[in-house]
């Protein structure tokens, strides 16, 4: 069991309802396709700024993944992260705070909200 959230380059959707709708429908467009297509740069770039931060060549007690290596979560302009539950606190934030950096948008599936921070 891991704590998800999703990250995607677009438009900030108005609300938590919308931006539900848009991990779903890119969920399936993007993750569930026949094919996967490579990682948007703007996601590849966010990957690497969180495997700078915590490296994803494994997993375990010293790192917050919970499925390695992380860009396998990641097709076109999508990502679904899997955090382990034991450092989902923190490492969420930070997952989160950098997505909103680069202008990327944040949704955690378990609360069905848009996360800044």
């Amino acid at each position: 069991m891991s704590y998800d959230l999703a990250v995607w380059q677009g438009d900030v959707p108005p609300n938590d309802r919308e931006a539900a709708r848009a991990h779903e429908r890119l969920y399936e467009q993007y993750l569930e396709a026949d094919e996967l297509v490579p990682a948007a740069s703007s996601i590849a770039d966010f990957v690497a700024a969180l495997t700078d931060r915590w490296p994803d060549r494994e997993t375990g007690d010293d790192t917050p993944w919970a499925a390695t290596p992380l860009i396998r979560g990641a097709s076109g302009p999508y990502i679904h992260i899997a955090l382990a539950w034991r450092s989902a606190d923190g490492a969420s934030v930070f997952v989160a705070e950098t997505a909103n950096a680069r202008g990327l948008i944040c949704f955690d599936p378990q609360t069905g909200s848009l996360r800044t921070h």
